[in-house]
């Protein structure tokens, strides 16, 4: 009977995690990030191989978190994946306010005529600080 119980767990576990990696990647594929950066560094063939690193990037990143895997990659690693990861991130976040229009309904709200990019570079700006301070800043956050 707990041998029942284990397997409806697994089942439902895995099948949980299938559909949410699969909205992840449609939302992903939606708002067109990959085509796009793909356009701005001009390298549109290279457009599957993008797709296929964020499919292996988000299986390999769920094993990983499943499997408590340990990968011994040193400081200089983990500098490389806070910088490629925070890359993606703040692309994922740009695409998604471009989708959405969020800068021009946002300056029209607050009655911005001028300067909006000053705006931005300031939120990306204070968004860069925040996360410094919670990185290097010891007590800075409570665990």
């Amino acid at each position: 009977m707990e041998i029942i119980k284990y397997l409806i767990l697994i089942i439902l576990g895995l099948g949980a995690g299938i559909v949410i990696a699969g909205a992840v990647f449609a939302f992903i594929a939606i708002i067109g990030i990959v085509p796009r950066l793909a356009d701005k560094t001009g390298t549109r063939k290279y457009v599957s191989l993008y797709e296929e690193a964020i499919i292996f990037g988000g299986l390999f990143g769920s094993a990983s978190m499943v499997l408590d895997m340990y990968i011994p990659i040193g400081r200089t690693g983990a500098v490389l994946y806070g910088i490629f990861t925070g890359i993606f991130y703040g692309c994922l976040a740009v695409s998604l306010t471009e989708v959405l229009d969020v800068l021009p309904i946002l300056a029209r709200r607050i009655r911005v005529r001028q300067g909006l990019r000053w705006f931005v570079t300031a939120l990306a700006l204070g968004k860069l600080f925040g996360s410094l301070l919670y990185y290097f800043m010891p007590g800075f956050y409570y665990t």
